[in-house]
């Protein structure tokens, strides 16, 4: 089984930071692996990524409350500061270090039960603790200190399956504005499921979720392709769940794109380009965004910009 705890952040000064406590790290090429993940993107978009190995014997969690520890790097938890819970991040490694605070402002939600099930070939987990989370602390990337004040994210996984074996490609993001928060996901399988596609939606307006569903239209439009990945990505995007939601968002910058490859041992780079067919690719993207939330009957609009991501193991478009 593969498991991870995943953290995001986009900062003040548009810096963006994610932190990963593998337990078993589902990525080809370091799949099963523990340790931890940093990754640090500067406003120029230049990108820092390290990924430290611990022997499993330097693992530990908590079954009975977020108390995740590699080596001597933590994410602990604490309830005594208000009715929803406060994490604390603490990871040092190398010449990137991050000393965060994850301050909770919705309510913990799950799809459904959280599971996905794809008949014999495995299983999907995924619950979002914190939907949307004020986030502070000190980043240190280097000889640079960041003082570190912004909006983040955090999501556990496990899954019993490594992805390329049942998903072509999945879309994902969160969309904050003043008061509303919306968690979304799309994941298209192979014909190994004939060809299902998994659907998560949530909405929140301030701290409580108003809306949890998989019934909704998820239309992407006009693609691009970018050299870098060998891949296609949607320039516009929209999620309509009529009467409940409609939200559209436009591209402005595609802020990474990477072959995925590029990141696998050598070997295992041949077999995956040439026996699997495999192509994986990887777009973060910046879009701006306009969303119509019905709360007790009547309609909420409000805009603003966001991220989101796409990460794909076949063509696209």
């Amino acid at each position: 089984m593969y498991e991870w705890w995943y953290f995001d952040a986009r900062l003040e000064g548009d810096y963006t930071v994610v932190v990963f406590f593998h337990a078993s790290n589902p990525n080809p090429g370091i799949a099963g692996k523990t340790g931890v993940e940093l990754v640090v993107v500067r406003p120029n978009g230049e990108k820092t990524q390290r990924f430290i190995e611990y022997d499993r014997s330097r693992f530990s969690a908590s079954r009975d409350q977020p108390d995740v520890r590699v080596g001597d790097n933590y994410l602990k938890v604490d309830y005594s500061r208000g009715e929803l819970p406060v994490y604390e991040i603490h990871v040092d490694e190398d010449d990137l270090s991050f000393d965060l605070t994850y301050t909770s402002e919705v309510h913990g939600w799950k799809p459904g039960d959280g599971y996905s099930h794809f008949g014999d070939l495995g299983y999907f987990a995924w619950v979002v603790p914190f939907p949307r989370a004020r986030v502070e602390g000190t980043v240190r990337v280097g000889d640079e200190c960041i003082d570190a004040r912004g909006v983040g994210y955090h999501d556990h996984n496990w899954l019993n399956f490594q992805f390329p074996r049942i998903i072509e490609y999945w879309m994902w993001g969160r969309i904050y504005s003043e008061t509303l928060t919306v968690c979304y996901a799309f994941i298209q399988c192979n014909k190994k499921v004939d060809y299902h596609a998994v659907k998560v939606l949530m909405a929140a307006r301030n701290e409580e979720v108003v809306l949890s569903t998989g019934e909704f239209d998820f239309v992407p439009e006009g693609f691009e392709y970018d050299d870098r990945p060998r891949h296609s990505y949607p320039k516009s995007l929209e999620l309509r769940a009529p009467g409940e939601i409609d939200v559209s968002m436009n591209v402005k910058k595609v802020l990474e794109a990477e072959d995925l490859l590029e990141n696998f041992p050598p070997l295992l780079r041949l077999l995956a380009k040439y026996v699997l067919r495999l192509k994986p690719g990887y777009f973060r993207l910046l879009s701006d965004f306009e969303i119509e939330l019905m709360v007790g009957g009547e309609p909420r609009k409000e805009q603003g910009r966001t991220l989101h991501e796409l990460v794909a193991f076949k063509p696209i478009a």
